[in-house]
């Protein structure tokens, strides 16, 4: 599509994310909540929706809601109630789904996202409610029928509905990965969107610029990525704008996403709310939360991404491209945590973070928390660079590699490999000794003028020390001696 065609569209999207919580057991009854298990296993007569059972209240679920709703800002309801919502479909035993309609915990709020030019934009939250999941139906094992597994059924959900704040796909991209961000910063979801412990719904629709009315909503699902989403919502912009453009109308539908073909597919017209026939759950108590919970449970929370980066740019100097990364997964941030806790050199941790740390990390494939060496003795690493015992290059090479080997401390190690700098101005001028010695156009060509040689100077000093040599110290002494 022309650039220009596109640019007189605006696009509107809003995200409905359905987060899996991470409780032991499911929202309404004592099930084992687990992800893997043998099909139809995690299941009793409660999740089966059989005749004279009754559902209990998981507290979990209503203690991960208000997390999530504070760390959002949002407004936490203190009374609420449960609704029925009644469709049919192989999955879903009951009937219906238990959920919150006109009563959800939480209202309000935003998520802050990074927008396409670096600048920080609030994207709005309209509301977070607590729901089930249903179960899974499995098309791709047998050839001719649909098999059905209900271990995911009754799992706690909390749906998190953002306004219609959203004018790109790269914006849905960015609005996903800090929500993913935020729930696993709180450990309440996992956010694996390949398990479905994560999903998107994505809301889309154009508009003529300056157009005050929303045009037809498309809602596209089964999206397993978040790639996938920015991918889908690419292809409703402009399919939606070339069936505007060639006077086509435009259904509000369900599409489905094909990520092989990269298209979406018409499923079904979009239903009302009165389709699914809300009423009031009767097997649920109302619920009631209190000011003391909501501050109770205020008072555990973790520090979240945005806070961390703005303490890392503005207190601690490191860059906004340092700090987004470090603060991306959690497990890197509270590292850093450790790191600094035992150091002030708040970019060299930085550096050793993002660059040898997380270098072995991708080599091995692991996760920081499978990472052997503890944040204390890369920050004695970091204070042995500082106090001028060891170079960048030694420590790199020679002595970070032996963190792995040995439960000495750094000093320890650098000591026994025989690793320690020499500031003694005797035995770094024995050393200039010897440079001078071994190459003699070379001084002839310095004294000649060509200074830029002292490059080539420093680098037959470190050769000939073995790295030992103090490069502040030896850079003065060294330039003395050539031009004595």
């Amino acid at each position: 599509m022309e650039q220009t065609l596109r640019d007189r569209y605006e696009v509107v999207i809003g995200l409905e994310v359905h987060a899996q919580l991470l409780t032991h057991t499911k929202a309404y009854s004592s099930d084992l909540n687990a992800y893997g298990s043998a099909p139809n296993t995690n299941v009793s007569a409660i999740t089966l929706g059989h005749p004279g059972t009754l559902p209990v209240m998981n507290r979990k679920t209503i203690d991960f809601a208000i997390r999530l709703g504070l760390a959002c800002g949002c407004q936490i309801a203190p009374a609420q109630h449960f609704a029925r919502k009644n469709y049919f479909y192989p999955d879903l035993p009951k009937g219906y789904q238990i959920t919150q309609d006109t009563t959800p915990i939480c209202t309000g709020g935003q998520i802050l996202i990074r927008t396409e030019d670096g600048a920080q934009k609030s994207i709005g939250i309209t509301r977070i409610h607590m729901e089930e999941d249903a179960g899974k139906s499995i098309h791709d094992v047998d050839v001719y029928d649909t098999l059905v597994d209900l271990n995911r059924a009754g799992t706690p959900l909390l749906e998190i509905v953002s306004e219609p704040d959203l004018r790109s796909s790269t914006e849905a991209y960015n609005y996903l990965t800090e929500v993913r961000k935020l729930l696993r910063y709180l450990d309440i979801c996992d956010g694996n969107m390949e398990e479905g412990s994560m999903r998107c719904d994505a809301n889309v629709s154009v508009r003529l610029v300056g157009a005050k009315d929303f045009g037809t909503k498309v809602e596209v699902k089964n999206m397993n990525s978040i790639r996938n989403v920015q991918r889908a919502i690419e292809f409703e912009i402009t399919r939606q704008i070339e069936a505007l453009e060639n006077g086509e109308p435009l259904t509000q539908e369900t599409r489905a996403f094909d990520a092989l073909k990269g298209i979406t597919i018409s499923m079904r017209t979009k239903e009302a709310a009165n389709d699914y026939r809300y009423f009031p759950e009767p097997d649920l108590p109302p619920i009631t939360v209190s000011t003391a919970q909501i501050a109770e449970i205020a008072k555990d929370m973790p520090a979240l991404p945005n806070a961390l980066f703005e303490r890392y740019t503005k207190t601690y100097g490191l860059s906004a491209y340092d700090a987004y990364n470090i603060t991306d997964q959690k497990g890197l941030a509270l590292y850093y945590e450790e790191l600094i806790g035992a150091t002030k050199n708040y970019k060299a941790a930085a550096n050793w973070l993002m660059g040898d740390i997380k270098s072995y990390l991708n080599e091995q494939g692991v996760d920081i928390s499978a990472f052997p060496i503890a944040a204390t003795r890369v920050a004695a690493l970091i204070e042995l660079i500082d106090q001028g015992k060891i170079s960048n290059s030694i420590a790199a090479q020679r002595l970070f590699p032996a963190l792995f080997e040995s439960s000495e401390t750094p000093l320890e190690i650098a000591e026994r490999l025989n690793l320690i700098q020499s500031s003694d101005s005797t035995v770094i001028e024995s050393f200039i000794a010897t440079v001078i010695d071994q190459n003699p156009d070379e001084v002839s060509r310095y004294r000649s003028g060509e200074k830029q040689l002292i490059g080539f100077f420093m680098g037959q000093l470190m050769k000939v020390s073995g790295g030992k040599a103090d490069p502040k110290a030896a850079n003065g002494l060294l330039r003395q001696k050539l031009e004595s």
